[in-house]
């Protein structure tokens, strides 16, 4: 009777143990599949920010030098269907100053900068890192400065670090559903490195009627020089397209200059592939000091890629010499299912250095 008893038992643990090991199979077996796609994605497509306004360096080299102050430190963070671990990791941080103010018209502006990016794919299957030396010259077009227009150029360094003993494959599975090198295959053979040197070019137009509004409009060109990337030989090799992006956007004081209506908007295209996000905020001063104002942001912006995509609310502060935004993409497209409709949070933080009593001319916020 014992015996009788245990039968059923054991067959339903062993059931479970082959419906487990199946799983755990094909768990591994879509975790590559998902990896490869991602890494073809990436392949195509630069990183890009939803707040794209706060991320002066990577959307156009004109906007170098482009604010009011000494210097200008920027920070960026971005983790893209969180849903997906680890997905797409991507950090920026960036260094602007204007140079020679002594020594050239005051209507004009000579910026250079630094910036360095690392983005993360796939878990760390996929390394990408980037330092990059930036420049850009803005020429004033009227007396009193309100009108410039500026050219940029940028040269970036790339490395890129391709992880495979992070995949797994059908001959590494063993009979126990785990996962081993076959004998005779080295790990160093399954990591590889490139790296390359890159060109960018961006121009940019800023204007103001009365002071305190603004509007500008900006083109910018990364990987002019259409890098070559591989990992395996020189006859395997794939071509970084050109991005090339067009940008506008505007700020409108409402009544008196404690509210303030911005708007921005981005088209952008790479390998084929487009990405537009366009919408804008609201600011509110929360004291009476124009000279050193705190302000509170909240806003909406939407992105299309062929589809609608996302949906980006935007909140963000200022105060002093710092400005900290927040947003979240709440992804509306067909992907929602899989990412749970979080497309991706993203912080940045800007800190620029004034001198006091210094208010300067308008220039591109958002």
């Amino acid at each position: 009777m014992k015996i009788n008893a245990l039968i059923p038992s054991f067959f339903c643990t062993l059931g479970t143990l082959v419906i487990y090991t199946i799983y755990m199979r094909m768990r591994k077996f879509y975790l590559v599949i998902t990896a490869c796609l991602m890494l073809e994605q990436l392949s195509a497509q630069d990183p890009n920010f939803s707040q794209f306004f706060v991320s002066p360096l990577t959307l156009n080299p004109a906007l170098t030098g482009k604010f009011n102050g000494d210097f200008r430190i920027a920070g960026n963070y971005r983790d893209q269907w969180p849903a997906i671990s680890k997905a797409f990791i991507t950090s920026t941080a960036s260094f602007d100053l204007p140079v020679l103010r002594n020594r050239i018209s005051e209507l004009d502006t000579w910026g250079v900068g630094v910036m360095a990016m690392t983005d993360k794919t796939a878990n760390g299957i996929l390394n990408t890192n980037m330092i990059a030396v930036t420049t850009a010259y803005h020429k004033g077009l009227d007396e009193d400065g309100l009108h410039q227009i500026g050219l940029g150029f940028q040269g970036a360094y790339y490395t890129k670090r391709l992880d495979g003993t992070k995949l797994n494959f059908e001959s590494e599975l063993d009979d126990h559903g785990g996962w081993t090198i076959p004998s005779g295959e080295a790990v160093d053979n399954r990591e590889f490195n490139l790296s390359y040197f890159d060109v960018s070019v961006g121009a940019l137009y800023n204007g103001s009627t009365d002071g305190y509004n603004n509007f500008y409009f900006g083109v910018s060109g990364y990987h002019l020089n259409k890098p070559r990337e591989s990992f395996a030989s020189d006859n395997i090799a794939y071509t970084l397209e050109p991005r090339i992006t067009a940008h506008a956007g505007g700020a409108i004081p409402i009544g008196d200059i404690s509210r303030t209506v911005y708007l921005s908007a981005l088209f952008s295209r790479q390998a084929g592939a487009t990405n537009i996000v366009a919408g804008g905020a609201v600011g509110m001063m929360m004291n009476a000091d124009e000279e050193n104002p705190t302000t509170f942001y909240a806003g909406l912006w939407s992105r299309f890629n062929n589809v609608n995509d996302a949906l980006i609310p935007y909140l963000g502060l200022e105060f002093g010499s710092f400005r900290l935004g927040a947003s979240y993409d709440v992804n509306i497209s067909s992907l929602k299912s899989a990412s749970q409709s979080r497309g991706g949070i993203e912080i940045s933080l800007i800190y620029i250095k004034r001198p006091p009593g210094s208010k300067g001319i308008p220039c591109p916020r958002f």
